[in-house]
């Protein structure tokens, strides 16, 4: 990423993004919580791009070069916590469950007057402890790959998610074996060629339910071959059905 900002301090705070606004890079000194109550929340670093749905907040240590995209309108959370304060042990960017509770406390924290008073601090207490609860789920990432060949087949299925061609067929587009592209998945994204093909096709699936697109359109644009077969993934995915994320 280029023209990174720099902002010592993450901020907390609601707000709403309109279609197609974006944050630009930018990095903090602090972690940073990342939810989104409506919408689909997408965020991109150096190593490639997570996409949350309203059950899911997105963690980014600090430091972590970042930016965010919206597709449809976004009503944005964002909770700044100290680099001394990681309720998630963990040392990169991780998805998160978020509960009922869960998603209460995160409201009324970048709601709330961002004063010192004691009722704060025992809000910021419950939000700590829900946080280090929360589990950590398999994240609906993309990573960004950085071999050539490779990078040029992503490109392909990233302009149309119902390419159905397959690894072979990919492959002589760009001059490249089955077996050596299927090589450079696991090593370069730590996928293999189907892992990756259907976190991308669920990728551009939140974003198209989220503009209001009906399942079964979404079903065909992601490249499933029916609709229940794009509703069963969905569901072992997420925990629920896409009509949850309709616009």
């Amino acid at each position: 990423m280029t023209d990174i900002r720099h902002e010592p301090v993450a901020p907390t705070r609601a707000q709403w993004l309109a279609p197609g606004a974006a944050i630009d890079a930018h990095r903090h000194d602090d972690h940073q919580l990342v939810y989104a109550a409506r919408g689909v929340l997408a965020i991109t670093t150096d190593a490639g791009s997570w996409i949350a749905p309203a059950t899911r907040a997105i963690w980014v240590p600090a430091g972590t070069v970042h930016a965010h995209q919206t597709h449809d309108g976004l009503e944005l959370h964002l909770v700044g916590l100290p680099a001394a304060d990681d309720p998630t042990g963990g040392d990169g960017p991780a998805v998160l469950a978020v509960d009922p509770l869960l998603r209460e406390l995160i409201l009324a924290y970048t709601r709330a007057p961002h004063d010192e008073s004691p009722e704060r601090g025992r809000l910021r207490a419950v939000l700590l402890d829900q946080l280090r609860a929360a589990p950590r789920l398999p994240a609906l990432h993309l990573p960004t790959p950085t071999a050539p060949r490779l990078r040029a087949v992503c490109e392909a299925l990233l302009a149309d998610p119902a390419d159905n061609r397959t690894l072979a067929a990919l492959g002589r587009q760009v001059g490249a074996s089955e077996r050596t592209l299927s090589r450079l998945f696991r090593a370069d994204l730590g996928l293999t060629f189907p892992q990756w093909r259907t976190q991308l096709r669920l990728s551009h699936a939140l974003v198209l339910l989220a503009e209001g697109t009906p399942v079964t359109t979404v079903a065909h644009r992601c490249g499933w071959s029916s609709a229940s077969a794009f509703i069963d993934t969905f569901r072992r995915t997420f925990g629920h059905t896409p009509g949850t994320h309709r616009g």
